[in-house]
């Protein structure tokens, strides 16, 4: 099998050569940093590469097998990790010259429980900073490329690891969502992606923007790759205390189950979103097609207050990472502003210069959106009123769970836009955001499907919603489109020389 085959199979496939002995986890990994090697440098998906350590990782998989022990169900598969989340053998920047360099001590629960399925470690994968972004334009280092047009954009924050996933460079990656930060690069790239339910996968070691929307997830090309990395990923983690001490229920095992007698709601004010390209909202229309093929009812559903979703989430999401982003004072880890010639360098000097060397322009901008809305006199008139609306939110979507299985809705109102065509314009950038956010605000789980190209040859993807520990029935779902949808296209790359 040529190295390029093997980077072009499925995390199912490869997990199941490694255990036959059919290949060795080493020659997986080494596939795909070859393919990383040769391709990265158009789509600049990595922020660093694990090299010698994802070969080491791969040795003891291989080296397990020789001894007859049981292989975990990754093993061998290669995963490119969002680089928020904390690695000890591997820097983590949060995508933010604030903390570069900066190498945690421990794993995040994640990546802890990803090592113990087996799975090797291949990189750590570019972001907006602080996951604060709909482009991957905002990253403290570069920005990242669409591998189907190097041109555009991948989405964000998680565009790194969708680039990634698309270019073929790993066959499994994981992100965060915290307001679409999964599902929106996703249907920009042409992959799977799913935010599970607020609680179902650990928070511990992820670096937070705002830890009540903020959820771990994956990454795949389809949607058996992305149940089996779910379950890999998921359930209880007491240094989590937002963790859910439930067990999740089974998701692989059920997903051909199919969707006869499934009550499917089409989310009227998202299908037909201000500003959607009519090529995403023809695939909504397919969806519903393909879902009534297979069996299940489909009904328009209202959710009215959806249209503030985005206004709510853009004061609560910035109030929280003005909270959480206060840590980055120069003093302990990370960047410190060295003292300007001449001048007077007290404490809050040092922070100031230091905050103001390491964030970016956005981060900066959320920060300071974030500090006015919890000021004394503004606090009950945004943050106290932006809560409100949350209620509203959810309670919508509570009802509409009580007629409906599931939902259906675009996942972004576009296709990948050219990058720099909204970097000026915040506002433009967060209406990526605008059929995502609901999801992030209620605490329950979706995921975007490619659904197909429009006639620039980019990718779309259609989105699926369920409510809370709704995982089983989201993925079952998802796999009935997918495969009404068959969609079989793979970005073409030219090979960068050295």
């Amino acid at each position: 099998m040529t190295p390029d085959g093997l980077a072009g199979r499925t995390a199912v496939e490869l997990a199941e050569l490694v255990r036959g002995g059919d290949v060795s986890a080493v020659e997986v990994t080494d596939a795909h940093l070859a393919r990383i090697e040769a391709l990265d440098g158009e789509v600049r998906s990595f922020l660093c590469l694990a090299g010698d350590t994802a070969r080491a990782a791969a040795a003891e998989v291989d080296s397990a097998r020789a001894r007859g022990d049981e292989l975990g169900p990754l093993a061998g598969v290669p995963v490119a990790v969002k680089d928020m989340f904390c690695t000890h053998d591997l820097p983590t920047t949060a995508g933010s010259r604030i903390l570069e360099g900066w190498r945690p001590p421990y794993d995040s629960t994640v990546v802890a429980r990803l090592r113990a399925a087996g799975a090797v470690v291949i990189g750590k994968t570019n972001l907006d900073e602080f996951a604060m972004g709909s482009s991957n334009e905002n990253s403290g280092f570069f920005p990242t490329a669409n591998p189907w047009d190097t041109t555009r954009v991948p989405g964000g924050s998680s565009g790194g690891s969708a680039a990634a996933v698309a270019a073929r460079f790993a066959p499994l990656a994981v992100g965060t969502d915290t307001g679409g930060s999964i599902r929106q690069p996703a249907a920009l790239c042409g992959v799977v992606g799913m935010r599970p339910t607020y609680g179902r996968v650990s928070r511990y070691g992820i670096v937070a923007y705002a830890s009540s929307l903020d959820q771990a997830g994956p990454f795949a090309t389809n949607v058996a790759d992305t149940a089996l990395l779910l379950e890999a990923m998921w359930g209880y983690d007491p240094m989590d205390s937002t963790s859910i001490p439930s067990e999740p229920e089974p998701a692989l095992a059920r997903l051909e189950d199919g969707v006869a007698g499934l009550r499917v709601g089409l989310v009227e004010e998202l299908a037909d979103v201000e500003g959607i390209q009519p090529e995403v909202r023809a695939a909504v229309d397919s969806a519903r097609n393909l879902f009534e093929k297979a069996g299940a009812t489909v009904e328009v559903v209202s959710l009215p207050s959806v249209e503030y979703g985005l206004s709510a989430y853009y004061i609560i999401a910035p109030a929280e990472a003005s909270s959480n982003l206060a840590r980055y004072d120069g003093v302990r880890y990370g960047l410190r502003a060295e003292a300007p010639p001449g001048e007077g360098y007290d404490v809050a000097a040092m922070n100031a210069l230091t905050r103001e060397q390491g964030f970016g322009a956005e981060v900066k901008r959320r920060i300071m959106l974030g500090t006015y809305a919890l000021s004394a006199g503004y606090y009950d008139a945004y943050y106290g009123q932006a809560q409100r609306v949350r209620t509203l939110i959810i309670r919508d979507f509570t009802r509409a769970y009580e007629r409906f299985d599931v939902l259906l809705a675009p996942t972004s109102p576009t296709t990948a836009f050219e990058l720099g065509s909204k970097t000026s314009d915040p506002l433009a950038m967060y209406l990526s955001d605008v059929c995502t956010i609901p999801t992030n605000l209620t605490g329950a789980t979706a995921i975007s499907v490619p659904a197909g190209l429009d006639t620039a040859g980019l990718p779309i993807g259609v989105q699926v919603l369920a409510p809370a520990l709704g995982e089983a029935v989201l993925l079952r779902a998802a796999r009935a489109l997918e495969a009404g949808f068959a969609f079989t296209a793979r970005p073409k790359l030219k090979e960068v020389a050295a």
